[in-house]
């Protein structure tokens, strides 16, 4: 998918950039490179990256410099005999705030797949593989996106949050893959909630945080 944004201005400001696995969502588990940009409007209460969201704070990098440090990373956890790439997974903070093209076709020119996990709270830009949509009551994403979105993924802090979640299933694709996601801090509250929720709705998957689990980035 290809979304077309004129944009000088190539440099980004990179909070941190790390190879891990996808915890979450629909490629959970899949060898994944986080690119985790600095900047976020959306002011989520129970965000577990509130140092993410002053672009100011974090150094800005070229889109070469970025992508020489993602092929680095990679080389030096693959086995030579590898030919796969990660997934690139590009994230926030809210990504969508900067202007993507540039990053994310050098990246698929590149021989990797691009994904990307936003609230959908600012236009669309970037050559995209995967998006994933996980819109916030706190600042709700833009129309543009609904159709798009591979993936729509509600984080549930409490009970209100189904009807949130039922609101925007209803707008998205209907290729859309549906996922709930307890908040990290309310997990043993609303999981068992979630868990009877689905079982009474079955096009909702759960997703959880497993990388929160098994301790990596």
């Amino acid at each position: 998918m290809i979304v077309e944004k004129t944009n000088t201005d190539t440099n980004l400001p990179v909070m941190e950039s790390f190879y891990t696995l996808q915890g979450e969502g629909f490629h959970q588990g899949r060898a994944a490179y986080f690119i985790r940009l600095g900047g976020c409007d959306v002011g989520c209460v129970w965000c577990d990256v509130k140092e993410s969201w002053d672009a100011n704070a974090h150094p800005k990098f070229s889109v070469a410099e970025i992508v020489e440090k993602v092929i680095s990373d990679v080389e030096n956890e693959k086995q030579e005999t590898s030919n796969k790439k990660p997934i690139i997974v590009i994230t926030g903070g809210e990504p969508l705030m900067h202007h993507l093209d540039a990053l994310t076709q050098v990246l698929q020119e590149k021989g990797f797949e691009t994904n990307i996990e936003t609230s959908g709270s600012s236009s669309l830009s970037g050559h995209w593989n995967w998006i994933c949509l996980s819109p916030k009551k706190f600042k709700a994403p833009l129309p543009e996106i609904l159709p798009v979105a591979n993936e729509l993924k509600i984080v549930v802090f409490n009970k209100s949050d189904f009807d949130w979640a039922e609101k925007y299933a209803a707008l998205v694709s209907p290729n859309c893959i549906l996922y709930l996601q307890p908040e990290w801090d309310k997990a043993a509250t609303v999981t068992p909630l979630i868990i009877h929720y689905i079982k009474a709705n079955p096009k909702w998957r759960l997703s959880l945080q497993i990388h929160k689990h098994i301790n990596v980035p």
